[in-house]
């Protein structure tokens, strides 16, 4: 409409640029595309209000001018914009949903990581085990905080890398994916200029769903 853009951001783009990745990004098609975008994130982030990894698809907003985005960005500050991924994780757990309260910070050996740290940044994640398939878990993840590669650093902690993630964790699965198996599934919020709560589902990618589909084949019911 005319406040906002909804989309469903595919793997393998990045949201915006930065240092060796200067063209070929989500901004620069929307800029491309769109005639209006907030001026808040500057020349590089327009319209920005929050993000996606590289390799994790799904919902994802972009406010088209100023106070749509003020508004989209006190939600997300204050916790109320509701953000849902689904992921497909190694291994099981022996609790089927909880929440993981662990700071986030800067790998001090790796700066392009992050890592739990106990001087990092507060991070929580809500998550709950819907199905488990074998040796992996279809889990859905709700972000209480948005820290840069929160769910992922968080799984991997505990033992839970996400399937396809060659940052953290790097185990092999007997599928082919063209990213991690990480899916931003619902985005919720309240509109800025109707004050109606909205909510978006982005449908998850094809390999994804195979990978799903092939683990309930090979292992559902079996342990």
């Amino acid at each position: 409409d005319s406040d906002l853009i909804v989309l469903n951001k595919p793997r393998g783009l990045v949201v915006h640029p930065a240092y060796g990745n200067l063209t070929g990004t989500l901004v620069n098609a929307l800029l491309a595309h769109c005639t209006d975008l907030s001026g808040i994130g500057g020349l590089i982030r327009p319209g920005i209000v929050h993000r996606l990894d590289k390799d994790t698809s799904g919902a994802l907003v972009v406010a088209k001018n100023d106070p749509s985005h003020l508004a989209l960005a006190e939600q997300l500050k204050n916790r109320t914009m509701v953000r849902i991924y689904l992921a497909l994780v190694h291994g099981s757990f022996s609790v089927s949903q909880g929440m993981i309260n662990l700071p986030i910070g800067r790998d001090p050996l790796n700066r392009k990581k992050m890592k739990v740290v106990a001087n990092g940044r507060p991070a929580i994640t809500y998550y709950r085990v819907l199905e488990k398939l074998g040796p992996y878990s279809l889990m859905e993840a709700k972000l209480g905080t948005g820290r840069t590669h929160q769910i992922r650093v968080h799984m991997y902690y505990l033992k839970h890398p996400i399937v396809g993630d060659q940052v953290y964790g790097k185990r092999t699965a007997p599928f082919k994916l063209e990213g991690q198996a990480l899916h931003a599934a619902k985005l919720g919020f309240i509109h800025p200029r109707t004050g109606q709560y909205i909510e978006f589902s982005a449908p998850i990618p094809p390999d994804f769903q195979y990978a799903i589909d092939y683990s309930r084949e090979r292992w559902s019911n079996k342990g």
